[in-house]
């Protein structure tokens, strides 16, 4: 896992001083720390306990209690510091607590019965901050744990963003507007204007907290193109939209030419098709843990954006390798059944959140249907192709047995 490169972390934080003396930080093998139950763990803030767990199954474990708490600090630490987040087309800004923790805060942008305008391009499309969350319970639900805590957080646009920023940038955009809502807008390639302004009620303001992951000094992180990548254009197509047989280059290609990347690339097409999310452009894994490593599903905030259209170019991936993970196929299954139904059982987990509900009814029902589909299109490619050349037996080691690399 990552605590092998606690000592880093720990003396990259050296304004922590009551972590420090529960860390050798000599580059004696022998003396790396690695967390037993003589060390007080318990000391540690959430964010951190939450970084030395990820390992090269996943970010969290099925049943870690970290991250209940976790998504509990990002809604209700104290906001110490605020500046906007470089890159990227439209705001985010990354808030820095009082334990040290960060998130990245995504503001709502529209309502929740809003849908993306028919005429808008994915790559124009707003980025919505209950997309962020609601991302992050269905990608817990679908038993993968590749998606960093989400939660939703009302935040006080002055107190809690203009008074604490040293970000002049930003803090010179914020306004007072004809209706007396403190508004501000920031600096972006869309959607940063005195136009498209985010306005407070009349100051507090809905937004999406992301949990940072580890920084990138310590967990080096590889952005790799997803082969099924759109044109990001208005009139040319990608090469698998006009090629049957994409698929069969890309399983000749490394990495997907062996390991579990390709079951992996089809993971994150379903997770993708069932929020009906179009912007998945680029991937990213962790370096440390090499080719065979899962896929973190970042950004997510255009997903459930028409819950009114199903857009089965997504599932083309799917489609075309007829390649799924058995453990994803019985998930699937069990959550098409009435018991389990996918659309309760996400309904359910967002009620927990404290901007629920995140998701109207139509976004949920949506999910239930195109789950149908995705198990239609595996029904079809075994018909075709054969079950033990479609199911990807991924079942037989049980991953939470096998001792975490260190």
């Amino acid at each position: 896992s990552l605590c092998a490169l606690f000592p880093l972390l720990l003396l990259s934080l050296s304004f922590l001083p009551r972590f420090l003396p529960h860390c050798s930080l000599t580059n004696d093998a022998e003396e790396d720390f690695i967390p037993t139950g003589d060390t007080p763990i318990d000391s540690y803030p959430n964010w951190l306990k939450f970084h030395i767990g990820i390992n090269r199954y996943e970010l969290y474990s099925r049943y870690n209690p970290v991250i209940e708490a976790l998504l509990q600090d990002l809604v209700t630490q104290r906001i110490s510091s605020v500046a906007m987040k470089s890159g990227g087309t439209q705001l985010k800004l990354i808030l820095t607590f009082q334990n040290y923790g960060q998130a990245l805060f995504k503001p709502m942008k529209q309502t929740r019965d809003q849908e993306t305008p028919p005429d808008f391009f994915y790559f124009s499309d707003y980025e919505r901050h209950n997309a962020e969350i609601a991302a992050f319970h269905l990608d817990r639900i679908l038993d993968f744990r590749r998606v960093p805590p989400v939660a939703g957080r009302l935040v006080n646009m002055t107190r809690e963003i203009r008074d604490v920023t040293r970000d002049k940038k930003l803090w010179r955009t914020f306004f007072i507007s004809p209706a007396n809502n403190v508004c501000f807008y920031g600096e972006c390639s869309y959607y940063c204007s005195t136009e498209h302004a985010l306005c407070g009620k009349p100051d507090q303001i809905e937004g999406s907290l992301a949990a940072f992951l580890p920084d990138l000094a310590l967990a080096k992180r590889k952005t790799w193109r997803n082969p099924w990548r759109r044109s990001y254009h208005k009139r040319k197509k990608a090469e698998w939209e006009v090629d049957a047989d994409f698929c069969e280059e890309v399983k000749q290609t490394a990495p997907y030419h062996s390991g579990s990347r390709l079951l992996d690339v089809m993971d994150m097409t379903i997770f993708d098709f069932l929020m009906g999310n179009m912007d998945r452009h680029h991937y990213e894994t962790f370096e440390k843990f090499g080719n065979n490593s899962f896929i973190i599903h970042l950004d997510n905030g255009r997903g459930f954006g028409k819950h009114s259209h199903d857009e089965l170019s997504i599932l083309v991936p799917l489609t075309q390798c007829c390649r799924i993970k058995q453990s994803t196929y019985l998930r699937l299954q069990l959550l098409a059944r009435e018991e389990y139904k996918l659309s309760e059982v996400v309904r359910e987990s967002l009620l927990k959140d404290k901007l629920s509900p995140v998701l109207i009814e139509p976004h949920l029902r949506a999910m239930d249907r195109r789950l149908r589909i995705i198990l239609n299109s595996v029904s079809d490619c075994i018909e075709k192709e054969g079950y033990s050349n479609v199911i990807g037996n991924d079942t037989d080691d049980n991953i939470n047995s096998i001792p975490t690399e260190r």
